[in-house]
């Protein structure tokens, strides 16, 4: 039976226009760091559509606080989402939580556990990456003896750091780009981790099911 307290209420209302407003906050920051050539009124329109992004996570967070009822405890239970309203790098994974509310509404989610862990990391990968890119570009391009001189240097330099290879090619110089760095080190691992453990839980599962079908003896 579905949740009818008055968050879950609230957050079955607005998660549509969340993900809509986290889409308009990525296109306005990735207008706002590529477009090199943008006008004043162009940088000033992007500033304004990311700080309203803002305040609509921050009204929102507000309200799911107050409807929980749990104080303090709100904050430790629902830590994802304050680091989504914290740190802006994080706000698009909101797009994640949409899909998962949309397959909860179909009833059980029609993949299997681990193929959704593996899918909701994947789909984790592409927004933290393509936000981690603009994140370190924006900090580095412009800097004395910077290496990332390019959003193709930025990509590269972010896929190389989530999937942990690290070539070392190219590398932050910035105390806010090596900062955004930590973060998506961070990132790499657990989402490497993730995938890793759904992964070998589903050939455990596997070899399981096919050492069942064995006849005894055999």
């Amino acid at each position: 039976m579905d949740d009818d307290s008055p968050q879950a209420r609230w957050e079955r209302r607005t998660e549509v226009p969340l993900t809509l407003t986290s889409l308009l906050f990525l296109t306005a920051y990735a207008v706002e760091v590529l477009a090199h050539g943008l006008t004043a009124v162009g940088r000033y329109i992007c500033l304004v559509v990311l700080l309203a992004a803002w305040a609509v996570f921050a009204v929102d967070y507000g309200m799911r606080w107050r409807l929980s009822g749990q104080g303090r405890r709100f904050v430790r239970s629902h830590w994802v989402d304050t680091l989504v309203l914290l740190l802006p790098l994080l706000r698009p994974l909101r797009i994640v939580k949409f899909y998962e509310s949309v397959q909860r509404r179909h009833g059980q989610p029609r993949l299997a556990l681990q193929a959704r862990v593996i899918f909701y990391a994947g789909l984790s990968t592409l927004l933290l990456g393509f936000s981690g890119a603009l994140a370190v570009y924006q900090q580095e391009h412009g800097a004395p003896s910077a290496t990332i001189r390019t959003f193709g240097d930025a990509v590269w330099w972010t896929c190389a750091t989530l999937s942990t290879v690290g070539y070392g090619d190219v590398a932050p110089v910035t105390p806010w780009g090596r900062t955004i760095a930590v973060g998506l080190m961070a990132c790499g691992l657990a989402l490497l981790g993730a995938v890793t453990g759904s992964f070998s839980s589903w050939l455990l599962q596997v070899f399981a099911r096919e050492d069942d079908a064995k006849p005894p003896g055999s």
